[in-house]
């Protein structure tokens, strides 16, 4: 039976940051070989884990909140920071601090980011504000509450609109969240992780090493051509292209460290001890 009978599907996300890990998918030369084995679907991080554990995917990149015992971590690749991410910002509105902090209208998108800054406040500030979520529309959200998560290209997008902002609402501060977690842990901060349904690979005939050696490939050759993504996502984000290019190849790493594991079980063990998360006392890799 051909592989390309039962393709492996992929949950994916159609923001800026994962464009390195997707290149092969989305350029030839390999994008048509790997249609044959792969069938792609993008949608919300958030989601990518509700579709896998549901069967209507077999292959997602799931935020690192959303793993569970049934998943099993790709090795070799990853969404992650060493310090200043740039896409993931809590803002605070004027007069608060972070420390009096009541109300966090968090972005409806976002899961692992909303973990880390709930772990932020409890384990590290020992407070205990609301989160309300809410569309990722920075003015409204701050408009309602204290202060707002934005996560991926609405925080980008928030960061040079931010005089716009502040005229609206006032003064902010604007805090990096991956940067606030690595001060706090000496520890780089990771947002999500290919994960897959061990099962399904028994039907798509894929082996562990095949699944591994595409998505490392592609992340590779992504890597490889920064500039032609830049040309590419320039037009289609109010960012410059320079702010792109730093993006893509200083804020965000892709390689699951040894490291990036440590804070992967260190994030899950304090959202479990703060109640935010279930408890997930081993990673499962493929």
């Amino acid at each position: 039976m051909g592989t390309s009978l039962h393709p492996v599907r992929v949950a994916a996300i159609n923001f800026l940051n994962p464009a390195p890990l997707m290149w092969d998918f989305e350029h030839p030369p390999l994008s048509s070989a790997l249609a044959q084995r792969y069938q792609l679907h993008y949608t919300l991080p958030a989601l990518c884990a509700d579709e896998l554990l549901a069967g209507r995917a077999d292959l997602g990149l799931i935020p690192i909140a959303s793993l569970t015992p049934e998943l099993a971590i790709v090795p070799g690749c990853t969404i992650a920071s060493f310090d200043r991410v740039r896409s993931i910002q809590l803002i605070v509105k004027s007069p608060h601090r972070l420390e009096t902090v009541r109300t966090v209208a968090a972005d409806n998108a976002s899961r692992s980011s909303r973990a880390y800054v709930e772990i932020l406040f409890r384990n590290f500030l020992h407070t205990e504000p609301q989160f309300l979520t809410a569309p990722a529309d920075p003015i409204a959200m701050l408009h309602q509450a204290d202060a707002a998560l934005l996560i991926g290209d609405p925080a980008l997008l928030a960061l040079e609109s931010r005089q716009q902002i502040e005229e609206a609402v006032g003064p902010c501060q604007w805090f990096d969240v991956a940067h606030e977690w690595h001060t706090r842990t000496g520890l780089p901060w990771v947002a999500a992780v290919w994960a897959v349904r061990p099962e399904a690979l028994s039907v798509s005939h894929l082996t562990t090493a095949q699944i591994t050696d595409d998505l490392i490939g592609s992340r590779d050759h992504g890597l490889a051509h920064i500039d032609d993504l830049v040309r590419e996502w320039t037009p289609r984000i109010a960012i410059s292209s320079a702010t792109i290019h730093h993006y893509l190849s200083v804020n965000i790493r892709y390689t699951l460290t040894p490291d990036c594991i440590r804070t992967i079980q260190l994030f899950r063990r304090y959202a479990a001890e703060s109640g935010i998360l279930p408890p997930l006392p081993t990673l499962r890799f493929l």
